[in-house]
């Protein structure tokens, strides 16, 4: 089997230095006559213009299918027309029950030659299933739509949970449903703050941003807010803003630059692992992570094993941490004490503590049976907020545990931070119980680092995002 679409297109967007996907929608006003033949003409031209700098051409098929079969014809040279190492996204919006989706996969993949589709989740996975299981082609579900109307659905709470959103439960199942790797998301830069709630969600997923340019969408928001830790995972498409300029290629150009101008400018200011990339760096090199094949407790083989119990042999390294952590303590969290979960968060919050100034407890693993008794050690009163502080997040039962033990003892908890989020649920399993999550690092993010410094190899970094990708929060 060949390469998938989004190892093509990871291929293509590296070597172009590109998120651009140049839209390909032969509007009428545009043409020199209104046919099949001038659309097809002015389609071809366009690739040949813009072609250094797309990472992804989207021919609509509805421009080419009012024709009848002398669009579909035209669409077809249209999407040969376009350079083998530069993939082609047909935005047809299909969906359907199993059977017809199975020929609408068949017409698009087969028939016209497209390695990918957008589809409409409306009908749940069995209607997107005959589309993901060619697993070298790509399928981007749609999840929040550019228009204004997509608030009349996407936006409406699901059943049963107070604070999920229709759209946001579009990106959980898309998580599910991407076991080939091949599933990705329509997100609308129109809306950057459900592009970042998506990104959230969906952490490891591309996405197309439609809406920049015409509909007003807010390109350099959605490039902080959809862009992945790894540089990548956002397309741009933008279609009569190129189409309909002078010169298409310099257009082409000007919004490839301006798109890598945002990407650059996330780099440096909003990437929480940058900020801290020599500490990322460091953990390596001090062995508190190693690569291979772990056993966790969980029982799960990971090929990733986080060991932060060897910071105690590292005091500098052990202050480096604890300085991370008390800069997130210091962004507005409020609270009286810093409460270290045993065992491996004893020495960080004490480090934390000492940095800080702050006053440390500790709930108790097994209850002490002599002296005081007491399940919580420190000094304390009712009616206290303690802030819980961990090594490692993975799906945060322990987490729920060690707070019940506070509560029990009197004090209250609104905020858990960690030094590294393992992506695994723990986040969304705090948050819908009602408290905030804050993490120096995401597993993801260190793994970016990593690989950009060298410290760990391609290898290492795609079986960590396969374990992850396995393994989705719930």
């Amino acid at each position: 089997m060949g390469a998938s679409f989004f190892e093509r297109l990871t291929a293509r967007a590296r070597a172009a230095d590109t998120l651009l996907c140049v839209g390909i929608d032969p509007r009428p006003g545009e043409l020199r006559e209104d046919s099949a033949a001038a659309a097809a003409e002015a389609s071809v031209r366009l690739i040949a213009q813009t072609a250094p700098y797309a990472a992804c051409y989207k021919p609509n098929a509805a421009f080419f299918e009012r024709w009848g079969a002398a669009g579909i014809d035209a669409l077809r040279v249209v999407i040969h027309a376009v350079p083998d190492d530069i993939p082609v996204l047909l935005d047809v919006k299909r969906g359907d029950i199993a059977s017809t989706a199975e020929a609408y996969a068949s017409a698009a993949f087969d028939a016209l030659g497209a390695d990918a589709v957008t589809v409409s989740p409306y009908l749940g996975g069995d209607g997107v299933a005959p589309f993901s299981r060619r697993a070298d082609r790509g399928v981007f579900v749609l999840c929040k739509t550019s228009n204004p109307g997509s608030a009349d659905l996407q936006d409406l709470p699901v059943a049963g949970s107070p604070t999920l959103r229709v759209f946001e439960r579009v990106a959980e199942l898309a998580r599910g449903w991407n076991a080939g790797g091949n599933v990705g998301l329509v997100v609308g830069a129109t809306h950057v703050a459900a592009l970042r709630e998506v990104r959230r969600r969906a952490p490891e997923l591309w996405i197309l941003a439609p809406g920049v340019g015409a509909q007003g969408g807010d390109l350099d928001g959605a490039v902080a807010a959809g862009l992945r830790d790894d540089g990548l995972g956002l397309l741009v498409p933008v279609s009569r803003g190129i189409s309909g300029a002078v010169d298409p290629g310099a257009a082409a150009r000007e919004l490839r630059d301006r798109i890598n101008a945002a990407r650059r400018a996330g780099d440096t200011a909003s990437d929480m692992t940058e900020l801290h990339g020599d500490l990322a760096d460091a953990l390596v090199d001090a062995e508190c992570v190693r690569f291979g094949s772990f056993t966790l407790k969980s029982g799960a083989t990971s090929p990733i094993y986080l060991d932060l119990r060897r910071l105690i042999a590292h005091p500098a390294l052990l202050r480096r941490v604890a300085d991370a952590y008390v800069e997130l303590l210091r962004g507005g969290l409020a609270f009286d004490h810093v409460a270290a979960l045993p065992y491996a968060a004893l020495p960080i919050g004490t480090a934390v503590a000492l940095a800080g100034g702050w006053s440390l407890v500790y709930p108790r693993r097994e209850a002490k049976a002599y002296g005081t008794k007491v399940p919580v050690e420190g000094v304390f009163s009712a009616g206290q907020r303690a802030v819980v502080l961990d090594d490692l997040a993975t799906t945060g039962d322990s987490k729920v545990e060690a707070i019940e033990r506070l509560t029990v003892a009197g004090l209250e908890v609104a905020d858990i931070v960690v030094l590294i989020d393992r992506e695994s649920g723990a986040r969304e399993s705090l948050e819908a119980a009602g408290y905030g999550f804050h993490a120096v690092f995401t597993l993801r993010g260190l793994v970016a680092r990593w690989l950009r410094s060298g410290r760990i190899t391609a290898t290492d970094a795609e079986r960590v995002h396969a374990f992850l990708a396995q393994t989705p929060a719930t």
